[in-house]
């Protein structure tokens, strides 16, 4: 039999497991709304909240990627990042979208790729999509994507907490 000084113990040693995060109650996963997508955005925090950075489409055209030719024409897009500074990395995701604002190809573009000619930092991207003469502009989502926080299921004593939406797909409307 066990001493009874055991069974007193260890009552004590799960409540010490349950604040130290050890028990997987207490973590938990959410995904911040999807902001609504537009040609300019104030990029937002998982909470929703201006970071004080502004992106925006500075202008997009097709035609063949210099690199790729004969895969025809693709999105080339110019962006633009004010506010961001060289110490934050705020990250949005550009789409192509048609005329009904559905996307037709999306991916992130990061002020990290953007050069900085004078208070703003100015870079170009290019979007594959499947049927380019479908495509009436590109549109940014507001929600700041650098934000890679660990999920409850990497790591249950540390991760958990507010996410970015998740990715824009293909046939998303925005």
């Amino acid at each position: 039999m066990l001493p009874a000084r055991v069974f007193a113990v260890a009552p004590l040693a799960l409540v010490i497991l349950a604040l130290s995060g050890c028990a997987s109650w207490g973590c938990t996963d959410t995904t911040a709304e999807r902001g609504r997508a537009g040609v300019r955005v104030q990029v937002l925090d998982t909470d929703g909240e201006p970071l004080g950075v502004t992106a925006a489409v500075v202008d997009w055209r097709l035609e063949p990627h210099p690199q790729v030719p004969s895969e025809g024409d693709r999105v080339h897009f110019r962006f633009r990042f004010s506010g961001a500074d060289a110490y934050s990395d705020p990250a949005v995701d550009a789409c192509a979208v048609d005329k009904e604002r559905v996307a037709l190809g999306c991916q992130t573009v990061y002020s990290s790729q953007a050069f900085r000619p004078a208070d703003d930092l100015t870079g170009d991207d290019w979007l594959a999509v499947e049927h380019p003469e479908q495509v009436a502009g590109v549109l940014l989502i507001p929600n700041d994507q650098s934000y890679d926080g660990r999920t409850c299921e990497e790591d249950i004593k540390d991760g958990g907490g507010m996410h970015p939406p998740e990715p824009p797909m293909r046939g998303d409307q925005l």
